[in-house]
């Protein structure tokens, strides 16, 4: 017993050494605050350390706390044990066997926050803001966000079941998705639609996107492009700086692309387009939807602040904070909310979404079968249960894509009127308010 006490409290002297190093930089007040909490949580520690009916190794303990310490703060910033962090490094690299699903934690529920397009998912018919409710037989309540992660990753040939609440249809529908290594491809669909009208789907920001997106651009322009509609719609995001290196190309050089706002100046920066040869000169639309995140928002959301583009669709996903990465000592590491995305005008993205200038609301077509189940509103989620086969999808036929047909109809107007680029917008937006035409 006197070991165990002496060893309880070379851990409580252990953390108290930590906090003090980590706490260096705060008031005296909070200082002597935080030292109250760190008491009582070492005396819980010390407790369960002597007293708990199986013994349990500090590492165990310790590594609980700090997973529970991090998801108590937000669904994004969470204690990654040395396996996590390296699950992590995997996914940074695009390459992985899984589902091919961007997910996070919404209203206490694993929401799909968007299918990633050509992956199994997408083509099993998955949605952004579906509700995982039971992955292979477990339900997902109280579920973290990388143990999530874990049960839909594995060898590609492998069968995943999921269980979705679809809350736009007020349904539960079960997939059965079979794991792929997920390939992601940044750009699809380059083409001239009609008029002249160029088209590009980004599917996501990653490492060489702003490079590809340079050649496909390039390639349009010498097939006679004379205005451009970007798809950003199911887009979940990826790198930040990508994203900023995308828009810069269609600003005009000093320009704020996004800032960021943290509780320490370290966290708040401002990205400024810097590009040498910026496309301005052509009409631009943009398409988003409930699956456009985080980088794809701020894309939206600056073009928009300077009226450099239209943005056609419905309202984005909402995901805008920064997570930064801190690897520490023995191979783990925090995934930390360091600060929050503003686009240029000072709106924040974050739980609010970019919200297009001309809504259109993707038309609901029912192709599921007779067997799914109704949700009754209210009711527990995670006791309904229900099979079904998958969904399927059709090929691009940009002619029978409502959302994007109003795009090359405004594209048309706009073409006719001459207000290609944010300057002349500008000239034409002034001379309408000198005129008393100001929108109201």
């Amino acid at each position: 017993m006197r070991k165990k006490i002496v060893f309880g409290l070379v851990i409580i002297l252990a953390i108290f050494s930590v906090t003090s190093i980590a706490i260096s930089g705060i008031d005296k007040r909070k200082k002597d605050d935080l030292f109250r909490q760190v008491e009582l949580f070492s005396d819980v520690l010390s407790i369960v350390q002597l007293d708990y009916v199986d013994e349990v190794t500090p590492k165990n303990l310790i590594y609980g706390a700090l997973k529970g310490m991090l998801s108590s703060l937000d669904p994004h910033s969470q204690f990654m044990d040395p396996e996590t962090y390296n699950e992590l490094k995997v996914d940074t690299e695009g390459k992985f066997g899984g589902l091919g699903i961007e997910i996070t934690i919404k209203d206490s529920l694993l929401t799909v926050i968007s299918p990633i397009e050509d992956t199994p998912a997408w083509k099993a018919g998955l949605k952004a803001n579906d509700r995982i409710v039971k992955i292979n037989k477990e339900l997902t309540r109280d579920m973290a966000l990388t143990d999530a992660v874990k049960r839909m990753r594995g060898t590609p040939g492998e069968a995943v079941n999921l269980t979705v609440l679809r809350e736009s249809e007020n349904r539960l529908i079960e997939f059965r998705i079979v794991r792929d290594i997920i390939k992601i491809k940044d750009l699809k669909d380059a083409r001239i639609l009609e008029d002249g009208i160029g088209y590009v789907r980004l599917v996501e920001f990653r490492e060489n996107t702003a490079q590809d997106l340079n050649n496909v651009l390039e390639n349009l322009k010498r097939q006679g492009m004379t205005a451009f509609i970007l798809d950003l719609r199911n887009d979940p995001g990826g790198i930040l700086d990508v994203a900023a290196k995308v828009t810069e190309k269609f600003i005009e050089p000093g320009k704020i692309i996004v800032y960021t706002k943290g509780r320490k100046n370290a966290q708040n920066l401002e990205f400024v387009s810097s590009v040498k040869n910026p496309i301005v000169n052509i009409p631009m639309a943009v398409l988003i939807n409930e699956g456009s995140a985080s980088g794809s928002e701020i894309v939206a959301g600056c073009l928009q602040d300077y009226k450099r583009a239209i943005i056609v669709g419905v309202k984005s996903f909402g995901k805008g904070s920064v997570q930064t990465v801190i690897p520490l000592s023995d191979g783990s590491a925090l995934r930390l909310t360091t600060s929050r995305y503003f686009t240029p005008s000072g709106k924040q993205i974050h739980g609010k979404g970019v919200v297009p200038d001309i809504i259109v609301e993707e038309p609901k077509i029912d192709v599921t079968d007779k067997t799914d189940k109704k949700v009754s509103k209210g009711q527990d989620v995670f006791d309904e249960i229900e099979k079904k086969e998958p969904l399927k999808k059709g090929e691009f036929d940009y002619k029978s894509d409502v959302q994007l047909m109003r795009a090359i109809d405004a594209l048309k107007v706009v073409k006719i009127y001459g207000i290609f680029s944010e300057s002349k917008f500008n000239v034409k937006a002034k001379q309408l308010k000198q005129a008393g035409c100001e929108k109201k």
